[in-house]
């Protein structure tokens, strides 16, 4: 068990009292939106990055990756952690139902991506780019583009990449 702990209660009061998450409720898109329905996210979200996630930081750091037959390798625990997440649903969060999503606000998808942050840096790198390639796909994409790689992106059966040119990174 790691040491990371949710702030949810300072969540809770900065989506509520800082981030305008009210004024959201009972908008088109967010009829469902409702206090319940965040506390449960941010509980939910907290216990898989205190107990799952969190946990195989270091394991990650001292195994890292490797490839091996032209397949990138990763430690077994960090893949049935990502495997946790996916079945979770956990990269649907913020996207467009027609696309798999749970169309919840991104203001709320941000302080659950803060806690996979705060729990595995290297972990929250892979959501991360994912949530930038589905975001970049929903705005300038063509709809052949979205409708070949939006699901598999929202479903974490897919993930995005950052490609570097830099040749000191």
């Amino acid at each position: 068990m790691s040491e990371y702990r949710a702030p949810i209660k300072d969540m809770q009061f900065a989506l509520q009292h800082l981030g305008g998450l009210p004024a959201l409720e009972g908008l088109q898109g967010f009829e469902e939106l409702s206090d319940d329905l965040v506390h449960t996210v941010l509980e939910e979200a907290a216990r898989l990055a205190e107990q799952e996630i969190a946990p195989h930081y270091k394991l990650a750091d001292e195994r890292g990756t490797s490839v091996v037959d032209g397949q990138v390798q990763v430690p077994e625990e960090i893949h049935r952690c990502y495997q946790q997440f996916v079945e979770g649903g956990w990269p649907s969060l913020p996207f467009d139902p027609q696309y798999g999503g749970q169309g919840l606000p991104h203001l709320l998808s941000t302080a659950v991506m803060e806690m996979w942050k705060t729990a595995n840096l290297a972990f929250s790198l892979c959501p991360m780019l994912t949530t930038g390639a589905a975001e970049a796909l929903q705005v300038h994409g063509s709809e052949k583009l979205k409708r070949v790689f939006l699901p598999r992106l929202v479903s974490g059966e897919w993930t995005g990449t950052m490609n570097l040119t830099e040749p000191q990174a």
